[in-house]
């Protein structure tokens, strides 16, 4: 594992979280869509700049790059030796999602770019619960499309808070070292 994409059924599932904790586990840089997405004011970046911004770190020998942002997908896929995708009951990231305004109002959050201080509305929360359901039903197209690129390519689905645990759990009590050539 050298290139990694870290994906998740919905926001709050724990994608920025579990990235820092597999960087700092296996000594690659993690890479957050949301702080190359985002400028200052929550002001959208280009197509074009974000994905520039995208080709640049996969051109890399070692990353994480965490989040989902479905139109640069296969900048991502490519490039990735591995892909790995959280899955958690919707109430649970909805919860999540709450728990983090309420613990970083007035804040910008770690995987955020400044400028973008943490913010709650109906229209995201509609987003998550209405699209939850179909986003599930899409996650086996992403995953034999990553696969078809090439067969070696791996494919890991946590769907629990305890997988998602052993798995980090595993990763830091492990003696290999798991991006060797």
């Amino acid at each position: 594992m050298k290139r990694i994409m870290v994906i998740g059924i919905s926001p709050g599932v724990g994608k920025s979280t579990f990235a820092r904790n597999l960087g700092k586990s296996l000594k690659i840089p993690v890479y957050h869509l949301d702080s190359l997405y985002w400028k200052p004011g929550w002001v959208e970046t280009s197509l074009e700049e974000f994905s520039k911004a995208q080709q640049e770190i996969v051109g890399q020998a070692l990353w994480i790059i965490e989040g989902n942002y479905n139109n640069t997908f296969h900048i991502r896929a490519e490039q990735a030796d591995t892909l790995i995708y959280l899955e958690l009951p919707l109430h649970v990231c909805l919860f999540r999602v709450v728990k983090r305004w309420i613990m970083n109002i007035g804040k910008t959050r770690p995987d955020m770019r400044e400028g973008c201080k943490e913010k709650l509305d109906w229209g995201f929360i509609k987003f998550i619960y209405t699209t939850y359901y179909s986003r599930k039903k899409k996650m086996n197209e992403r995953f034999q499309s990553f696969q078809a690129l090439d067969s070696k390519k791996k494919i890991i689905a946590l769907r629990s808070k305890q997988e998602i645990h052993s798995y980090l759990e595993v990763l830091k009590s492990s003696d290999l070292l798991l991006y060797e050539e």
